[in-house]
C-alpha cells in the first residue's frame, strides 16, 4: 500500500514516538516537498523535524503540475495543496491528512483519506498496537496539545470496541 502524507499526521506520530507505524503499515510513504520543508525547515527544533529527517524510508517528491487554483482561494496551505495534487497524480491507497477543510477537499476530489486516528486504528488491526496503546496514544496527543474533535475521539473508541 502507498500513502501520501501531510504534516499533521507526521508530527502527531513523531510526538508519540511512533512514526515507524507508517513504515510498518505502508509499503511506500511519500511526503510532498512542501510538507517536508514545512516540518523540517520551518519547523526546525519542533516536533517531527528530527524524526522526519532521520526516516530514510520516506520518499520526498514534488507534484509535477503547478496548482491550477490559487491555494489561498481554497483556504489550504501550500503543503495541503501539494498533498492533494500529488495524490491526484499518483493515486495512492491513502491520503494521510487531518485538517478538516483539507479532508473535505480531498473527499470532494474522490481521494481516499485517513487521519492520525485512522492510522492508530490500522495499527491495532495489524496488531502493531493494542487497543489500550491506541487509547493511550489518543490521550498523549490530547495532553500534548493536538486538537482532536470529540466526534473523532468517540469514533476511535467505538471502532476499538468492535
Amino acid at each position: 500500500m502507498r500513502a501520501v502524507a501531510d504534516a499533521t499526521p507526521l508530527i502527531a506520530l513523531a510526538l508519540l514516538g511512533r512514526l515507524d507505524l507508517l513504515r510498518q503499515i505502508f509499503d511506500e510513504v511519500i511526503v510532498p516537498s512542501a510538507v517536508y520543508d514545512e516540518v523540517t525547515s520551518r519547523g526546525f527544533e519542533r516536533p517531527g523535524a528530527e524524526e522526519l529527517t532521520q526516516a530514510d524510508w520516506i520518499r520526498v517528491r514534488s507534484a509535477k503540475a503547478a496548482p491550477s487554483i490559487e491555494p489561498m482561494l481554497l483556504g489550504l496551505d501550500a503543503g495541503e495543496i501539494e498533498v492533494l495534487q500529488l495524490a491526484q497524480e499518483i493515486q495512492p491507497d491513502w491520503v494521510l491528512i487531518d485538517e478538516r477543510h483539507a479532508r473535505r477537499v480531498a473527499r470532494a476530489m474522490g481521494l481516499p483519506i485517513k487521519g492520525t486516528l485512522g492510522i492508530l486504528l490500522a495499527a491495532v488491526l495489524a496488531e502493531l498496537l493494542s487497543k489500550e496503546e491506541a487509547l493511550d496514544a489518543l490521550r498523549q496527543l490530547l495532553d500534548k496539545g493536538i486538537r482532536v474533535s470529540a466526534r473523532w475521539q468517540a469514533w476511535l473508541r467505538e471502532e476499538l470496541e468492535k
